[in-house]
């Protein structure tokens, strides 16, 4: 089901954030990078749907959500409340929460806010050093003007030979030329016109970084071997600095891994989300073991 909620951040009203929703059960919401849109999560909803109520949503600024009006500050928690508020909007309560790139440095904070049940955070953004910072924003930055420069009928061309499409997405997937060919042509128009693309950008040159622990819920780090963007040397940063995360190595996989390889993606993101419930029910018994003494 697409829709679009439109809720108040910061203060501000007329948010307005479009997601796609499929599948029942406890509520999984997943987050999209920078450039990128909500299509990036196809490859796994069917699986997570089969025991998960999925919602997809596009960052406003991004695929199908326009920008955020203007007072809000550009800053992460900006992204974080605007979940958060989109999360009420859907009456979601705490839900699960999974994010690749930028996506997933928004849901290291939603762990931290304490408004998720778990965490499962692919390639994210945040554990980078300053060259580290520069060269992911630049390689986005490039791809961004060869999209905006590239004839709608070369870019259709080209997604429709495995060539072309490495050419186009080489740089975020390992193998390239098993992404849809009607999926490469969408998501190369959604970098083109996202809107909040350079004003996020120019956030993250700022040097924003994810800063303290997320403990008191489930984390996951998932880390591409072939990540070309944000490299996979960053998941030792941060284990350091999140030590009770799990960190899992996605093999063969670039930096958006749920094309590479949606199986291991959506079996690591259940894995996190089960690893909740069975805490859940372990703080009700040890609480209920407390009001018996």
């Amino acid at each position: 089901m697409s829709a679009t909620a439109t809720v108040t951040v910061a203060g501000v009203p007329g948010v307005e954030i479009a997601y796609d929703r499929k599948g029942a059960g406890p509520p999984l919401v997943l987050l999209h990078g920078i450039g990128h849109h909500r299509q990036a999560w196809d490859p796994v909803i069917e699986q997570l749907a089969e025991s998960r109520d999925v919602i997809s949503l596009d960052f406003p600024g991004f695929g199908d959500s326009p920008d955020v009006p203007a007072g809000i500050p550009d800053e992460v928690d900006s992204f974080a409340h605007a979940v958060e508020a989109f999360c009420t909007a859907l009456d979601l309560g705490k839900p699960d929460v999974a994010g690749n790139s930028m996506g997933g440095l928004v849901a290291l904070r939603l762990g931290q806010l304490g408004s998720v049940r778990s965490v499962t955070a692919l390639s994210p953004a945040g554990f980078w050093s300053p060259r580290e910072r520069s060269w992911a924003l630049n390689v986005l930055a490039n791809m961004r003007r060869v999209a905006q420069r590239t004839p709608d009928s070369t870019i259709r061309r080209m997604a429709r030979s495995a060539a072309g499409r490495r050419v186009m997405t080489g740089m975020i997937y390992n193998h390239p030329a098993q992404r849809a060919p009607e999926a490469v042509v969408a998501e190369t128009f959604a970098l083109r016109t996202a809107t909040a693309f350079d004003r996020v950008a120019r956030l993250g040159k700022s040097g924003v970084t994810f800063d303290g622990d997320v403990p008191d819920v489930p984390v996951t780090i998932a880390w591409g071997t072939h990540d070309r963007i944000l490299l996979p040397r960053q998941a030792a940063r941060a284990h350091l600095q999140i030590p009770q995360a799990r960190i899992v190595p996605l093999y063969a996989c670039g930096h958006v891994p749920m094309n590479d390889a949606p199986d291991l993606v959506a079996r690591t993101i259940l894995n996190t989300s089960a690893s909740a419930s069975t805490s859940a029910s372990a703080s009700a018994s040890a609480e209920g073991l407390q009001a018996e003494d």
